[in-house]
């Protein structure tokens, strides 16, 4: 089977899996509410978006290709009826972008008809996918996503009790998820028991929301009740809220997510981003102090560590690069020229700022190092006299196998150069300066234990099986190997 490439992204040099939304509101409109949260975590994900509603007595779906704001119009919300939704915003870790692989998953058996929304990364899911072909079932899409709806649904027919049958299913799931489910009158959301991605349950009057992030939230005007707990199942039905613990918690948040991924306007472990950002650039400047005109970011993720690093440095901050607004991803296939463009199409330099000054440029990470040369570049070009890199995470040295797409450590710049001076003459600037794991901590206030950094560490808190090949297209190759193994048929023999 052919691996299907997804199309070039200007964005960034890294992404996260998902954005999860959920809502229970007799007497509400739930899919236009849904429609608002997942606006709120369009960041977490540009492939694909879709929702799921349930109004008593039908379930309806849409879900397509692109961004929220391409995907929904009036009449496609105005036909997904109901009081309880689920929605989905996707960026692709296992699967590959097409529409078979959107999301929710829906899926039916003889118990009932079961939505699955999900963020996170499964390891075992070549494993899952042949237990479950072995069994009869016929996974219509590659994604690990609808191989956990598929075990649920097989699971609840043996059973006949949807909470059993989750119960059964999460000790044999080996990865990361944050889960919102959609069945017949009830709401369902659970979390993987390390919770390495953030999670949380809000309220709307005596309505109930579960979201990725607290920011989706903030958009519909309900109020943060707290975040679910690692292990936690949640239901929802208009008996109200019961939760039900499946495993025992080991709390590894994704440390990523205080330092690119999560919207700055969103809380975690109760800590603001925006002030730990913030805090990681003021560590920054005391780890790596240089003198320069002008500290700028890199838009937009970068501005809350360099409003930190000029403040501490007592450098003036100001605006070098204008990030275009009109970037997003695109499904067309780009040519060379468009690739050689790239960050010119997303960053402009502005000269008058630049031109003869020794500019500090902060910028939240350095994973394959290609963008952050391009840009290194930029700056000179439009005069800089010196160009001094800060960066307010450490360096990106080992494969993340949770949910964020570098599972291959060959194309990670840190870990192909070994040293930090190796990596500033690759880049081109003038100096080159990485927070530490210790100033990283520090600046989110929280004890280590709490989070994963095995990016940083190889510190892995959930096991890598040694033999294990992880690929974002691991079902479609296992489909393809299946398919090549089927017996062929002989030809008759000649008498």
């Amino acid at each position: 089977m052919k691996k299907t490439n997804s199309s070039q992204n200007f964005e960034s040099e890294i992404h996260d899996a998902c954005g999860v939304f959920g809502f229970f509101g007799p007497g509400e409109d739930a899919a236009r509410l849904t429609y608002f949260g997942l606006f709120s975590l369009q960041h977490r994900g540009q492939e694909s978006a879709g929702i799921t509603t349930f109004d008593g007595k039908q379930f309806h779906m849409h879900k397509q290709m692109g961004l929220v704001s391409q995907v929904f119009d009036e009449p496609a919300l105005s036909k997904l009826r109901g009081y309880i939704a689920i929605g989905h915003t996707r960026y692709s870790t296992t699967g590959s972008s097409l529409i078979k692989n959107a999301q929710p998953i829906m899926v039916e058996c003889s118990e009932g008809t079961l939505a699955l929304a999900h963020n996170g990364n499964l390891l075992n899911s070549r494993a899952l996918f042949d237990e479950l072909t072995t069994q009869g079932h016929k996974p219509e899409g590659t994604s690990d996503s609808e191989l956990m709806a598929r075990m649920i649904a097989a699971e609840w027919e043996e059973c006949k009790d949807l909470e059993a049958a989750i119960a059964k299913c999460l000790p044999r799931w080996m990865g990361t998820y944050s889960i919102v489910m959609l069945t017949e009158g009830k709401l369902l959301g659970l979390r993987d028991p390390w919770g390495n991605r953030p999670f949380c349950l809000g309220k709307l009057n005596g309505d109930y929301v579960l979201a990725s992030e607290t920011c989706a939230l903030n958009v519909i005007d309900a109020k943060l009740v707290r975040e679910i707990d690692p292990g936690e199942l949640v239901i929802i039905d208009k008996e109200g809220l019961r939760s039900r613990k499946l495993a025992t918690p080991h709390p590894s948040m994704c440390i990523f997510e205080f330092i690119y991924f999560a919207r700055p306007d969103s809380y975690i472990y109760g800590r603001s981003l925006h002030g730990a950002r913030r805090r990681m650039g003021q560590l920054l400047a005391q780890e790596h102090p240089v003198k320069g005109d002008i500290v700028i970011p890199v838009p937009d993720t970068g501005w809350p560590a360099a409003i930190g690093y000029a403040e501490a440095a007592r450098i003036p901050f100001g605006e070098g690069l204008i990030k275009s607004r009109y970037i997003h991803r695109t499904f067309i296939q780009p040519d060379q020229r468009q690739r050689d463009m790239g960050v010119k199409m997303k960053l402009t330099p502005l000269r008058e700022a630049l031109a003869g000054k020794r500019v500090v440029v902060v910028e939240d990470s350095i994973v394959r190092g290609t963008t952050t040369r391009n840009i290194v570049k930029l700056l000179k070009d439009a005069g800089a006299s010196e160009v001094h890199l800060r960066i307010s995470s450490p360096r990106y040295r080992y494969p993340c196998f949770y949910g964020i797409d570098t599972f291959d450590r060959k194309r990670l710049l840190a870990a192909k150069l070994s040293s930090v001076e190796k990596i500033r003459e690759f880049i081109g600037a003038d100096s080159l300066g990485y927070l530490s794991l210790a100033g990283l901590i520090k600046a989110v206030g929280l004890p280590k234990q709490n989070f994963c950094a095995a990016c940083f560490s190889a510190n892995y808190p959930i096991p890598i099986p040694p033999e294990l090949k992880v690929s974002k297209f691991a079902l479609e190759e296992e489909a393809c190997q299946q398919k090549d193994a089927k017996p062929k048929k002989r030809s008759p023999k000649k008498k």
